[in-house]
């Protein structure tokens, strides 16, 4: 894979400095082999550098336009009068005209205030564009290996028993192991990043000339789920053994499909439980909530006081919160479980 133009920029400035710092993070490596990322550890963790400094100056830059003197949004918000003195210095200044001077802020008003930034939002803002958001950033940035890898290993999970379905029917027709692999690496539309693996070991068997159990150990390492691990050292065992691939692949598809199912059924359970969650807060609640409302507004005394804005509120604005909520709820739940 070739660099971008902005990675080939970050490894030019910091690859080298960080080149012994970056090869010696172990688990970095491992996340960029598993999150199937080809680039050098010392060009990502350069990447993650100068990307969460961009960010930095960025967060930077807009915190400054609070503080900047003079023009800056806070001298800005200072210079404003306080409205809580408005009124008092109207009524000053039409009482004592002999007293007004405009070259005094506020005609001279005694009363008269300029509004204060709280300062508390002053650290908020230091705190949060000048600390926080650089570490978030820092923290995200770096981090991407390791959610490729877990997202890889996530996806091939869901395509392993459909994968595995299918080697056991190549297998039955007596293809060979590496003849499997190649046509699992061309159907990446059908079975996804297990296509990806697959592709991997048929490029060592035929491309570098590595035997076919090298290269399966080589898979291991690289497999970003514990299933395809176990299916790559399953199949390193029975061709050491001289068994038969054919009853492996059959005995592994089957496996996979129950612990699919099993997965399937406890999806299902989960939405039937937000299914009856739903019933009961986002259609009957409601219901409830509406006529009492309604009741507590018509009849509602010195110890209820219900107002007509408050109940448009609840009405137009609470309820469909609920069910905006249930609905993101359910589609990011079947989200995880797309193919």
């Amino acid at each position: 894979m070739d660099l971008t133009t902005w990675q080939r920029i970050c490894n030019r400035i910091l690859g080298r400095a960080l080149r012994k710092r970056a090869r010696g993070d172990k688990v970095l490596a491992e996340n960029l082999v598993k999150g199937s990322m080809p680039m050098m550890p010392e060009v990502y963790l350069a990447t993650a550098i100068m990307t969460t400094l961009a960010i930095t100056m960025v967060s930077w830059g807009f915190v400054s336009l609070f503080f900047i003197p003079d023009i800056g949004i806070i001298s800005y918000w200072e210079s404003i009068q306080d409205p809580a003195t408005v009124d008092y210095c109207f009524e000053w200044e039409y009482w004592n005209q002999d007293l007004i001077d405009p070259t005094k802020p506020g005609n001279g008003c005694d009363g008269f205030a300029y509004q204060v930034f709280p300062p508390l939002l002053k650290v908020i803002l230091v705190l949060v564009g000048g600390l926080i958001v650089p570490y978030a950033a820092f923290k995200f940035n770096k981090s991407g290996a390791k959610r490729e890898a877990e997202r890889r290993g996530s996806m091939i999970e869901k395509y392993l028993p459909y994968a595995a379905s299918y080697t056991a029917a190549m297998s039955a027709a007596n293809a060979t192991p590496s003849k499997i692999f190649r046509s699992l690496a061309m159907n990446k539309e059908i079975y996804g990043d297990v296509a990806d693996d697959a592709a991997m070991v048929y490029r060592d068997v035929t491309l570098l000339g590595y035997d076919l159990i090298t290269a399966m150990k080589m898979s291991v390492d690289r497999a970003a789920s514990v299933w395809l691990t176990e299916f790559f050292q399953g199949m390193v065992g029975t061709l050491t053994a001289g068994g038969q691939l054919k009853l492996y692949f059959l005995n592994r598809a089957e496996h996979y499909m129950r612990e699919n199912r099993t997965r399937l059924q406890m999806f299902l359970e989960s939405i039937a439980l937000l299914a009856e969650s739903y019933i009961v807060v986002a259609v009957a609640m409601p219901l409830f909530l509406i006529v009492m409302l309604v009741i507590m507004f018509w009849v509602s005394g010195s110890g209820a006081q219900m107002s007509e804005g408050m109940l448009y509120g609840i009405v137009l604005g609470f309820v469909p919160m609920i069910h905006i909520a249930y609905s993101i709820l359910v589609w990011t739940s079947s989200k995880e479980q797309e193919m």
